[in-house]
């Protein structure tokens, strides 16, 4: 596909969706039918700037493209769709798996701990039915749905540890059968693509400082004014929307799984003050800090009081 019409692929957060990231979890888990269904089982070419999909297939079929090749899985498979891979499905309406969804924090921390190995960059699929791991693969996902979905003490550190051990797994696997992105070989990187995930990973080490557009921009060895026109094109938010986007998310983890105050909170993320950062985070969520706190805490209560359907 030519580089001028990929930057008209539609970008979404989630499939369907251009709000923030839905959770202050570093991971989405949801079923396939959850989202497909709404669908009608098709989910259109679409990428991501900054989320990696992991999809378990434990029925049906599914007719995956893959950046500009397609494929007709028919038995248990494992899919992944890394940050700006393009990527759409057709479900069969008998579908059965999950697909977990993985910040690019998140993604970043697990590609660094597991080095060359990891599968977490490489557009991929990886039929299970010839293998021994499809029953482990299939163990840790039903796993962390279940994690994901009842919120208990000590929840972030091990979804944290499954996800890993799930990564680890699929990586083997690669090793072991053969990678399919060899067979199609990888869409080359162009300079643009560069740039964002230098722009991305700057966010990621100075988000807490605040730094100017300018200031990244200069890093990066481009004009301000350049960087926002190719996160426009590539992610569909300016500059400044992406490094915003990663405070807010900060700011609902620390809310949500810490007892830091929000003065604290608001010091930690580089406001001056936090009155600005209650306005910040008011703006982007219609929420102020204390009452989004308030609703994660008797969130959590609730699911306590409810007993688990699975036992």
């Amino acid at each position: 596909m030519p580089a001028s019409s990929a930057t008209s692929v539609p970008v979404f957060k989630l499939y369907g969706e251009t709000q923030h990231w839905p959770t202050p979890d570093l991971l989405h888990c949801e079923s396939i039918a959850e989202r497909s269904q709404l669908h009608d089982w098709h989910i259109r070419p679409h990428r991501h700037a900054d989320l990696v999909h992991i999809l378990f297939i434990a029925q049906g079929s599914v007719e995956l493209a893959l950046e500009g090749t397609n494929h007709q899985l028919q038995s248990a498979s494992a899919i992944v769709v890394p940050a700006m891979a393009i990527h759409g499905f057709i479900f069969s309406p008998d579908v059965q798996g999950h697909i977990i969804t993985l910040a690019k924090p998140l993604a970043d921390h697990l590609h660094a701990l597991l080095g060359e190995n990891s599968t977490l960059k490489k557009a991929d699929f990886y039929p299970l039915s010839q293998t021994n791991r499809a029953e482990r693969i299939a163990t840790l996902v039903t796993q962390i749905d279940q994690e994901y979905r009842q919120p208990a003490p000590g929840r972030h550190s091990l979804l944290e540890a499954l996800i890993q051990a799930l990564v680890v797994e699929l990586s083997r696997l690669g090793a072991h059968t053969g990678s399919a992105a060899k067979r199609y070989g990888p869409r080359q990187r162009d300079k643009g693509r560069q740039h964002l995930e230098q722009y991305q990973a700057l966010i990621e080490a100075h988000y807490r400082e605040q730094p100017s557009i300018e200031q990244l921009a200069e890093q990066i060895g481009v004009s301000s004014a350049h960087l926002n026109l190719l996160c426009r094109q590539l992610t569909g938010r300016s500059a400044l929307q992406l490094l915003h986007e990663r405070l807010l998310l900060e700011a609902k983890r620390q809310l949500t799984y810490t007892n830091m105050t929000i003065g604290q909170v608001s010091d930690s993320l580089g406001f001056s003050e936090p009155a600005y950062f209650t306005r910040f985070f008011k703006r982007n969520t219609k929420f102020s800090p204390r009452e989004f706190r308030s609703r994660q805490n008797n969130s959590i209560a609730s699911s306590k009081e409810v007993p688990d359907q699975a036992n």
